[in-house]
């Protein structure tokens, strides 16, 4: 899937992209919210950033082996391939283009690309006496790919232990192994915190990490011998390289590493790596180091959201409270999905998802708000002035009010979202701007001041309208990160595309530009934005 607005990204050649990506994810099952809610959000990430007009490279993919895998596989009584092929192409490539995520890669980590490069950096750590034999014995939780250290888990009633994200139990291995020295790296890893504060985020995440770094590192398990499902140890193929070594190295290879030079010294590191915060330690411990081990970049920025969770559990095949995002949106449309897991739950945090929250934001924030401002504009201006839009010639302290508060909500918009990753924040100075035009339509009462057919009540008349338009001008192009459908369609009913060309052109840094809108442009009553939603379904 290609990336949309490219076609201006083109002298940018040689340039530093803009490397946003999502964890890879498992193929043990379909996907479900949480893992939307992640892609989206770099979706979103993306496609801001492309609206700055800057170079962007956006990674997702699929996470193929492991023991979990494996076992998947052979209880559907298919080979691991055949199971991993058939989810990537019938489960998670059409959800992603069902989502409208614009990403430029897919990475699968049993493509060739993948694995020969895999084998070459661990070969090199190897070399690099970074890497011996040992043996190793602990509790393992398949569904987590990773020894669990005891403090780690959690007690059934029974007194088995338990994994605590899985809430199943460890099974205890014994096994001969590779090791990564680990350990070695607690002090550079803390020193590389310290100046670098930003690098995990959000600050409770950054907390986490520290005190785990500081209580000392063991030495890292590269390698399961029990099994065969993964890319084999280059200089003992009895061997094959632990999954999470695997897996991490995707947002090297995805880039050129050890394949394409130019392409990796214009992308590699990732400014940002979305990931959840299940998985924090292996991003913001082992990949650092990782990196550290090879002489390479380390990533901009490791940023943890929260769970989404479904009564009081977290949201997962394995909880059985795994939702299908197609679910949702058969019922509230792509568009407002993508913006309601943004709108509703801070970043960063753990929150709960409910049916009932989903439809009452969607009627008062995007039907009621959104949506009915911009169909009454186009209602006025046709009715008032044929469809043209007029041109504004009578602006005073109300027009400027309006003005301002567009700026302002442009700057807190591509502070929050562009720069601070609060998709929240960002999305709710933008609709406390829709909130305050409707309450300039509303005081300005412009089907009053239609009945004044003096030249000085027309003029204000169509000052009213322009401004409104205008306003919602702003909004389309900073809502279509976002909601790009509806954006577009916004757009259209504008007449902005016969004059300001196309949607994914406009720069959003400059979305608070006044008067872009030509007057005489065609403003047009489409469809809905937000359709009054139906019945919940069964």
């Amino acid at each position: 899937m290609a990336a949309t607005g490219t076609e201006k990204q083109e002298s940018s050649e040689g340039v530093k992209a803009f490397y946003v990506s999502t964890p890879i994810y498992y193929v043990n099952d379909a996907p479900h919210l949480g893992h939307a809610y992640t892609t989206v959000a770099g979706d979103v990430l993306a496609r801001w950033h492309r609206q700055r007009g800057e170079k962007v490279w956006f990674l997702t993919g699929t996470d193929e082996h492991g023991q979990k895998i494996m076992r998947t596989a052979e209880a559907n009584n298919v080979t691991p391939q055949a199971w991993c092929d058939k989810l990537v192409e019938e489960a998670w490539k059409p959800l992603w283009e069902h989502l409208n995520i614009t990403n430029d890669d897919f990475i699968r980590t049993t493509e060739k690309r993948h694995t020969d490069r895999v084998q070459e950096f661990v070969q090199d750590l190897y070399d690099k006496d970074q890497i011996y034999k040992g043996g190793y014995e602990g509790p393992y939780c398949v569904g987590c790919e990773e020894y669990k250290l005891p403090g780690d888990l959690i007690e059934a009633e029974d007194g088995t232990k338990l994994c605590p994200v899985h809430k199943k139990p460890v099974e205890l291995l014994k096994e001969e192994n590779y090791f990564f020295k680990l350990s070695e790296y607690g002090p550079k890893l803390l020193e590389f915190y310290a100046a670098n504060p930003g690098f995990i985020q959000p600050e409770s995440a950054r907390n986490e990490v520290l005190n785990f770094v500081k209580q000392g590192l063991q030495d890292l398990s590269i390698s399961r011998s029990t099994f065969d499902w993964g890319v084999p140890v280059p200089w003992d193929e009895k061997h094959v390289i632990y999954v999470w070594v695997d897996a991490l190295l995707n947002y090297a290879t995805a880039v050129g590493y050890g394949a394409n030079q130019e392409k990796f010294d214009t992308t590699f590191p990732a400014d940002v790596h979305l990931i959840g915060k299940d998985i924090l330690r292996f991003h913001s411990v082992i990949w650092p180091a990782m990196l550290m081990a090879q002489g390479l970049p380390l990533p901009g920025k490791v940023v943890a959201n929260g769970w989404l969770m479904v009564g009081g559990e977290k949201m997962s095949k394995s909880n059985l409270t795994g939702i299908k995002p197609q679910d949702l949106t058969s019922h509230f449309g792509v568009d407002a999905y993508r913006w309601y897991f943004l709108r509703a739950i801070a970043y960063g945090n753990d929150g709960s998802f409910s049916w009932e929250d989903f439809a009452a934001r969607y009627t008062s924030e995007l039907a009621n708000d959104y949506g009915n401002l911009a169909s009454r504009l186009a209602a006025m201006v046709g009715k008032y002035f044929g469809g043209a839009l007029p041109e504004a010639t009578a602006a005073g302290d109300a027009e400027q009010a309006v003005r301002e508060g567009l700026a302002k909500a442009v700057a807190a918009a591509d502070r929050k979202i562009g720069e601070e990753l609060d998709f929240q924040a960002g999305i709710l100075a933008i609709f406390d701007f829709v909130k305050q035009v409707n309450g300039y339509i509303t005081e300005q009462e412009p089907w009053k001041v239609a009945k004044d057919t003096s030249p000085e009540g027309q003029a204000r008349l169509a000052t009213i309208l322009y401004t409104a338009a205008e306003a919602l001008r702003g909004v389309a192009v900073l809502l279509n990160p976002v909601m790009p459908e509806t954006s577009q369609k916004l757009w259209e009913s504008l007449g902005a595309e016969e004059s300001l060309g196309a949607l994914a052109g406009q720069r959003v840094q400059d979305a608070g530009t006044w008067g872009l809108l030509s007057a005489g442009a065609t403003v047009t009553k489409g469809a809905v934005l937000f359709p009054r939603l139906e019945e919940k379904p069964a």
